[in-house]
């Protein structure tokens, strides 16, 4: 079964020393690790949680007023989705994706998202269509308002939202956790992909949609995966301290 995403509180500026906090967070204990692991993958996903910051247990067990053990079900479920890294005598981190780790979870999206857009656009109704057209117009409002972390949401979950009409809750929750996981890799290497670039891109594929016309709609899916991807500084040029110091 799908995941379903706890609403989440930010209750201080700082979003992981970690104080981000959902709205039932005080409720019974049953739970208790899904709600954990909830505010911590949104947290990533809305990149207010950076790679590498460090995720103490007792902290974490005082926010959400629960035992150590609890936290460290939690952290061990976000390493099983390759969220957080545990370090034998240091604890857990949230991960921090390698330029070859990227370069897999891009190949797996463009994979699934391929085959998302051809089925969809074969079955796809009005009302679906209308749904996407409502999905554009929030992504847009956020664009203008400059609402970051619902921006970054609203960006990532368009491309849920194409394999929720599928129906196919395995197909959703796999490339639910590739979404999060790209958002990792965003922070690590600092995509240039602007936020109305993606928005465009995105305009332009409900369009396709629109028309039925599956081969234009994969076109687009895939151009869009590969400019933000192109945008990724995977490769960083090399140092050469004899160039640069004139020797």
């Amino acid at each position: 079964m799908a995941r379903t995403r706890t609403p989440l509180k930010i209750v201080a500026s700082n979003p992981f020393d970690v104080d981000v906090l959902p709205d039932d967070a005080a409720g019974p204990p049953a739970g208790a690790t899904q709600r954990i692991v909830d505010a911590i993958t949104n947290a990533i996903a809305e990149r207010r949680l950076m790679p590498g910051t460090k995720l103490s247990e007792q902290k974490i067990g005082d926010i959400f007023k629960v035992s150590r053990t609890v936290v460290r079900q939690a952290f061990n479920q976000l390493s099983r989705d390759w969220l957080v890294v545990l370090e034998p005598a240091r604890g857990a981190f949230v991960a921090t994706p390698t330029a070859e780790e990227a370069r897999d979870v891009f190949e797996m999206r463009s994979i699934l998202e391929t085959a998302v857009t051809k089925r969809l656009c074969a079955t796809i109704t009005d009302e679906q269509v209308a749904q996407l057209r409502e999905h554009l117009r929030q992504e847009q409002a956020a664009v203008t308002n400059a609402e970051v972390p619902g921006r970054t949401r609203l960006l990532a979950d368009f491309h849920l939202v194409l394999a929720q009409m599928l129906g196919n809750q395995v197909l959703t929750q796999m490339l639910g956790e590739l979404l999060t996981r790209s958002s990792l890799i965003a922070l690590m290497h600092q995509s240039s992909h602007s936020a109305e670039e993606s928005h465009s891109e995105h305009v332009a594929i409900v369009e396709a949609f629109e028309r039925r016309d599956a081969k234009a709609a994969v076109r687009l899916v895939g151009k869009h995966l590969v400019n933000v991807q192109h945008n990724l500084n995977l490769d960083p040029q090399r140092v050469d301290l004899a160039d640069i110091l004139g020797k």
